[in-house]
């Protein structure tokens, strides 16, 4: 898709692909890293820019879970096991690689594509109250909100995500988007290629 959401009148659409562009912000980050690049932590924070896409990959997931169930809750563990999966979202597990992290977010990506065009905004989505953050005097959001929040959560960690890569190797968003959804490139915009530099990154 291109740089900015489709404008519409269509309220699912504009939702979707709102949806969509965040997600594939935080891909683009991840665009040409090697295994080892991914979980690099140049910056201040704990986080890595493989910690984040599993993270989002995960979180979106859970969150359409949520809205397909609607206006039931969807099947779920004990509470210590969604705290499990919760911290498990941030580390590196046996097996995560640039290829099978990008593929869980683009998992992701397809199936907002594919549920979130044909949902009822209206429909309320139960609460949880497995964690401190929830509020207590809320019974239901709707399906929107859920929407919002998802479109919230993404683009929050897409830029984390941004200046721990730039840290990285100087990639920047619009480089990095051309290359991994192949723009058309212009005579200033340009494909992100590997850059050589001193410490080999």
């Amino acid at each position: 898709m291109a740089m900015h959401a489709p404008m519409t009148a269509n309220e699912n659409d504009l939702l979707t692909g709102y949806v969509e562009q965040q997600l594939l912000a935080v891909r683009g980050a991840a665009y040409g890293l090697t295994d080892e690049q991914l979980w690099a932590t140049p910056t201040a924070s704990t986080l890595s820019v493989g910690a984040i896409v599993k993270h989002v990959a995960r979180c979106t997931q859970g969150w359409l879970d949520r809205i397909e169930a609607a206006p039931n809750e969807p099947p779920r563990g004990s509470d210590e096991e969604a705290a499990e999966e919760y911290g498990a979202d941030f580390r590196r597990a046996d097996g995560d690689t640039g290829e099978s992290l990008r593929g869980e977010l683009t998992a992701a990506l397809d199936r907002a594509h594919q549920l979130l065009p044909g949902v009822d905004l209206g429909t309320g989505i139960p609460v949880p109250s497995d964690a401190p953050w929830w509020p207590s005097d809320l019974d239901a959001w709707d399906v929107r909100w859920a929407i919002l929040h998802i479109i919230e959560e993404v683009a929050h960690h897409a830029g984390h995500a941004d200046i721990i890569r730039e840290s990285i190797d100087g990639a920047t968003m619009y480089e990095l988007l051309a290359a991994d959804q192949n723009w058309p490139e212009s005579h200033w915009l340009k494909h992100w290629k590997p850059r050589s530099s001193a410490n080999g990154l």
